[in-house]
């Protein structure tokens, strides 16, 4: 079975990933980085850190670079990336990462959030769609990696 990890390249999604593996050394299960990118949206890709402030929209380079930070902090994670519409909701990227762990057969997901309180419903994010489903247990992660690299772990 997999462990799922929503990976975004935030210090949090970082974080969640460190844990994945942890657990995943732990419970001998396989760690799967997920990106959802929406199509050729310069504007989005800049906000979360894959493009620099000029550079031209290229899905080649958003995939390498995130592709990079994954293997950086989880050398053994597998990395995917799935594609949505340019201008797709958090609901969207939701409903697309909740079809990605049900097809990869996911045991447990680890999401990073940092506004996760102690409902699953207050979590304001692709997260809380995420972790509603049932299908898999959902582990939320609120504290980023140490500045030295320990996980807190």
């Amino acid at each position: 079975m997999t462990i799922l990890v929503p990976f975004d390249g935030s210090k949090l999604s970082e974080a969640a990933l460190v844990r994945a593996t942890t657990l995943s050394d732990t419970f001998d299960e396989t760690v799967l980085a997920v990106t959802v990118i929406p199509e050729g949206n310069a504007e989005y890709a800049r906000k979360h850190g894959w493009l620099g402030p000029d550079e031209e929209y290229d899905e080649e380079t958003v995939v390498a670079r995130l592709h990079e930070q994954v293997t950086d902090v989880a050398p053994a994670a597998d990395f995917r990336h799935e594609l949505v519409s340019r201008y797709a909701s958090t609901g969207t990227i939701a409903q697309k990462l909740r079809a990605t762990a049900k097809d990869a057969d996911v045991r447990l997901v680890v999401i990073g959030s940092d506004n996760a309180g102690s409902m699953v419903a207050s979590i304001h994010s692709v997260g809380s769609t995420v972790a509603a489903d049932s299908a898999f247990d959902v582990l939320i992660v609120r504290r980023s990696v140490h500045a030295d690299g320990a996980s807190g772990w």
